[in-house]
């Protein structure tokens, strides 16, 4: 059978395939701690299970309008105004099923073949994947603690060419937990307009970010760019990870396009994941998420004094999502070899940096604090002894 050569150019994701060999450690009679996934411990919040089990028990469970179920995507347009003070119609949300397929839409919407796309070296390798996989040119722009591991002007002005036709940003991002400060995001999102570019957002830990001062959350780049097109997802701030639905919320004029091809590509997301995710709107659920985005903050407060103790050291420390991405140059070991041994021998797992990028492949990995605190606790201690046994 001929294989694609879009299918043969894809490279594994890392973090999933460190995830088997951990489950088959786990089948050998070995307790592994997985510190490998961003996958919340805490699950959907409680409203959200009792709404699935009352629409898979009260309605047949029939296909949505390929944008989603119109009371859904208010409730999301709704959010924008509620959390992050920003007017956004329901008619530009898109309800898919979970973010990569909002990316995938995106995607599909807005490269052509040979497209330069600009993203940050280190960012999630499955942006880029699925750029790529619609012709697009990535091209990977070094970042480094100075710039907190994120695309700046600077940068995104020097690698700028006359093939660029978007750029991708995560904020905050996969894998370092870091944000781009607001005015930095919104002259990075203007250098792009005014070259006639796209800019995708990727929002799916926004609302996991830190509050300031004043306990205001982050500010969505809609607040300053109405013309990006940002995504989002219900698996990390609402705990959804394998309920497969997310949202992008695009310009009115993309919206056409992108309900073609969702029409062809997935036809809805889940009807029932729909109708209960409604219920993750309400009061008694967002105050059960953002008692969670606490936790997570004390679980960084733990992960990163831990790492300081057994002196793997984190350059910029996260300010959103549940990540550190630390240096672990200093063992000896490359970036693999110190995940491949820290699994095998201390029965942890993480994620290397070849999963990200070029830049730090082979210095950092990323460890995921959405495990509970226990876990942490134990995964710490496990690695410190391991790291011990390198000196």
């Amino acid at each position: 059978m001929r294989i694609s050569q879009r299918a043969q150019s894809v490279a594994p994701f890392y973090a999933m395939e460190f995830g088997k060999h951990a489950a088959a450690l786990e089948a050998e009679g070995h307790r592994v701690v997985k510190l490998s996934l961003g996958e919340p411990d805490f699950g959907a919040p409680p409203a959200v299970l009792d709404a699935l089990r009352e629409a898979v028990g009260s309605r047949p469970m029939t296909y949505t309008g390929a944008l989603g179920l119109p009371e859904l995507r208010q409730a999301i347009a709704r959010f924008y105004g509620d959390q992050h003070g920003v007017d956004v119609d329901l008619g530009r949300v898109v309800v898919t099923a979970g973010a990569s397929a909002a990316l995938v839409l995106g995607a599909a919407a807005l490269v052509d073949p040979g497209d330069e796309v600009l993203i940050a070296d280190p960012s999630y390798p499955c942006n880029r994947q699925i750029a790529e996989s619609f012709g697009a040119r990535v091209t990977l722009v070094p970042t480094s603690a100075e710039s907190r591991y994120q695309l700046d002007t600077a940068s995104v002005r020097s690698y700028w060419t006359d093939r660029t036709r978007g750029i991708m940003v995560a904020s905050p991002s996969n894998p370092t937990g870091t944000s781009v400060p607001a005015d930095e995001l919104a002259a990075i999102c203007e250098l792009a307009r005014e070259r006639d570019a796209w800019r995708i957002v990727d929002e799916i830990y926004l609302d996991l970010g830190d509050h300031d001062a004043q306990g205001r959350p982050p500010r969505s780049v809609l607040s300053y760019d109405q013309e990006a097109v940002v995504i989002n997802s219900f698996s990390k701030y609402f705990g959804m990870t394998g309920w497969r639905l997310g949202w992008c919320v695009v310009p009115e004029a993309l919206v056409p396009a992108l309900e073609r091809l969702a029409q062809n590509y997935m036809i809805c997301a889940s009807t029932p994941a729909q109708y209960a995710a409604l219920a993750c709107f309400t009061p008694g659920s967002l105050a059960v998420c953002e008692e969670r985005r606490a936790e997570f903050g004390r679980r960084r407060a733990l992960v990163l004094d831990g790492l300081a103790q057994i002196g793997l050291p984190v350059p910029v420390p996260p300010d959103g999502a549940f990540y550190v991405y630390f240096d672990v140059s200093g063992t000896g070991l490359s970036s693999w070899e110190f995940c491949g041994r820290a699994l095998q021998e201390a029965h942890v797992a993480l994620t290397p940096g070849r999963d990200f990028g070029v830049g730090t492949a082979e210095t950092h990995v990323r460890l995921s604090y959405a495990a509970s605190a226990d876990e942490l606790r134990e995964g710490i201690a496990r690695l410190g002894k391991f790291v011990a046994t390198l000196a």
